[in-house]
């Protein structure tokens, strides 16, 4: 009878050590998908003298400088120009980084009506051309990703095509007018094209557009709300309002440069284009034998809350955001080699941002120096693509 009993109890804990077991290997898989690297198996872009990505690494091994005067399709600095920044409606830049042929579209491609395409904001159109063409980088067919979980996240906060659309005759108005412009539909419209049932997302948070973009499509691909991730940027300039807003903040350079880091530096040149990264989870990148362009181990969002002005970034808080990334992507800061900077060419916040990353990468061997990199310097500054960049 005793012997019964212990038995009887041995097999209880031999129960229990099973559920406990089975209940850790269901928690270490759940934060094994929380810290999940994300791959990139593809991307693209269209930027100043650089339409593909080849082209942009090629223009950054060569340095150039891809910023140019601005073209007189867009506007007039004969009328526009001062070199006083107080002039009343007058930009004090006349250069900027630029792409050609924004007016041109294959609108038949993707079953657009001519009409339609008229309307339709030429970001809009580019964000359509750029993603299939990330996608097909990606060994993806676009045409097949119908009903599938893909996510859509897209940075996007210029408005110049709807202003002159809305600032127009009323009575040209039509049902187009109102879905070309809205930044809902430019995320939108490549959800609907592609027949795409994820999070669809458009995201305006300013200079940071592309990267938060990026950082919700990492954190949907962890969730499972999605098993493949477009996300990005697109910024075009086709109007002289924004630079007069700019200009009246005094942040544009009137040398025309983006000069980070340098004690010349005057501000920055304000630039356009469009970048999308195709996103998965690494271990079903691995079980595709997809080709794997880069891991991302971890991201970050944070905001400088109260500081000396809104527009002014806190240099705690960017420390605090860069330690937190690294942490969770379990990342040494001496691993680290080479840090691609916001880098506005500002006398403002370049000392700001060199000052958090002098913090968390300090003590560093003299034969080992943290490089800081920043693309402004090539192509301007792209605002809501400027991440992606």
């Amino acid at each position: 009878m005793e012997a019964k009993q212990n038995s009887t109890e041995l097999s209880a804990l031999q129960k229990a050590a099973f559920a406990l077991k089975e209940m850790r290997a269901k928690l270490d898989a759940v934060t094994a998908a929380q810290d999940e690297p994300i791959a990139i198996v593809g991307m693209s872009c269209r930027l100043p003298q650089a339409d593909n990505v080849s082209e942009f690494w090629q223009l950054l091994q060569n340095r150039v400088n891809a910023v140019t005067e601005v073209p007189p399709d867009r506007w007039s600095l004969a009328e526009l120009f001062d070199p006083n920044p107080n002039a009343a409606g007058k930009i004090n830049v006349r250069h900027g980084g630029f792409i050609k042929d924004v007016d041109k579209f294959d609108a038949r491609f993707f079953g657009i009506a001519p009409q339609e395409a008229t309307k339709l904001d030429p970001q809009h159109r580019m964000l359509l051309e750029l993603v299939w063409e990330a996608l097909e980088h990606a060994g993806q067919a676009p045409d097949q990703l119908k009903g599938s979980q893909t996510g859509c996240f897209i940075g996007i906060n210029q408005m110049d095509y709807s202003f002159w659309q809305i600032g127009g005759d009323a009575n040209q108005f039509d049902v187009y007018s109102a879905t070309s412009h809205g930044f809902c539909f430019a995320a939108g419209r490549v959800s609907y094209t592609l027949g795409l049932n994820g999070p669809c997302l458009p995201i305006d948070t300013a200079c940071s557009s592309s990267l938060v973009g990026v950082h919700l499509a990492v954190q949907s691909l962890r969730s499972g709300e999605c098993n493949l991730a477009i996300a990005g940027g697109v910024q075009l300039n086709l109007s002289p309002e924004f630079h007069l807003l700019m200009t009246k903040t005094q942040s544009l350079s009137p040398s025309g440069a983006c000069k980070t880091f340098d004690a010349s530096a005057d501000g920055y040149i304000l630039g356009e284009g469009c970048g999308i990264v195709i996103l998965k989870r690494l271990s079903d990148a691995i079980a595709n034998k997809d080709n794997i362009l880069a891991v991302l181990r971890a991201t970050g969002v944070k905001h400088s809350g109260a500081s000396s002005g809104i527009t002014v970034p806190n240099e705690l808080t960017e420390e605090q955001l860069v330690r937190s990334v690294l942490t969770r992507g379990k990342v040494q800061p001496n691993e680290v080699d080479m840090v691609e900077t916001h880098g506005t060419g500002t006398t403002l916040g370049d000392p700001i941002e060199v000052g958090a990353l002098g913090e968390v990468f300090r003590g560093r061997s003299a034969d080992k120096p943290l490089v800081l990199g920043a693309v402004k310097s090539n192509i301007g500054h792209l605002d809501a693509a400027a991440g992606v960049a």
